[in-house]
């Protein structure tokens, strides 16, 4: 009696880094060979945020490119982790967004285990063991940002697992004409007003001064009784309209010189073929 065995395996999840091993044999091939490996595309995003008197504002832009090219012009970069805490990502798009659901979804079965409201530090710590076990092969750089029993606090969350805890952070590649607005006009206990304008300033000094960071400027205040998401609250880039007529007149450019040279074009074998429309 033959007995058949078959092996089933599981499918494994997480992040798979098949491809980082295939990249790294084949760059040391390459360099072998003399030859210079393919650099890593450039990506570009300008997020911010900002402790003001009752909460926490997070601004980002909405731009999301492909080195040179732009592939979405209005890009989510604000990410919801729980109705109090909010964070923006940086990096590439597709890590910054499976990175913040899965925060999403631990913080959500962490509150119905405790039957609490989360707290921003357990965010901040999840984020950075999670980051710190894959070493910087997940590109997201996150600022966490939100409003619990403690008071507001904002993070800023590394590819590689650290962290920092600040008043003020921008991140990203417009992050350093960003941080200049807010070194300059940041101070303790602004008011709400005033600290959407000093984002949407900063979001702005990111947008016109990188070109990897492009759009409208996103808001999202938390404070400890609302969350308000404001998408497309100023829209820097905007379209203007032609006012000029770029048609010109046969004749405008003069002809200097003209020469027609007869080609010489033997007909081998034609065909008409009748399309069937009815």
């Amino acid at each position: 009696m033959l007995k058949c065995e078959r092996f089933l395996t599981a499918p494994v999840g997480g992040f798979s880094f098949e491809n980082c091993r295939r990249n790294a044999a084949l760059e040391s091939e390459l360099q072998q060979m003399g030859y210079k490996p393919p650099k890593a595309k450039k990506t570009g995003t300008t997020i911010t945020g900002i402790i003001f008197k009752d909460g926490v504002i997070l601004g980002s832009d909405t731009r999301a490119t492909n080195d040179m090219v732009v592939a979405d012009k209005n890009c989510i970069k604000i990410h919801h982790i729980a109705p109090n805490i909010y964070c923006c990502g940086a990096g590439c798009a597709a890590d910054a967004e499976v990175t913040t659901q899965m925060m999403a979804s631990n913080i959500q079965l962490h509150t119905l285990s405790t039957g609490r409201k989360p707290r921003v530090v357990i965010v901040n710590r999840m984020l950075k063991q999670m980051l710190f076990r894959y070493q910087g092969h997940i590109s997201a750089s996150v600022i966490v940002g939100g409003v619990d029993c403690t008071g507001p606090h904002l993070y800023a969350v590394y590819p590689h697992g650290s962290t920092d805890k600040l008043p003020f952070v921008a991140m990203g590649s417009g992050s350093a004409a960003a941080m200049a607005v807010l070194e300059d006009r940041f101070k303790p206990n602004m008011e709400e007003e005033e600290g959407k304008q000093l984002i949407r300033e900063a979001i702005t000094a990111g947008i016109l001064s990188d070109l990897g960071s492009g759009s409208n400027v996103d808001l999202c205040i938390i404070t400890e009784n609302k969350t308000e998401f404001l998408r497309a609250f100023d829209s820097p880039n905007k379209k203007g309209q032609r006012e000029g007529v770029y048609r010109y007149k046969k004749g405008t450019t003069s002809v200097l010189t003209e020469k027609v040279t007869p080609l010489a074009v033997e007909l081998v074998e034609e065909v008409v073929q009748r399309m069937d429309t009815e």
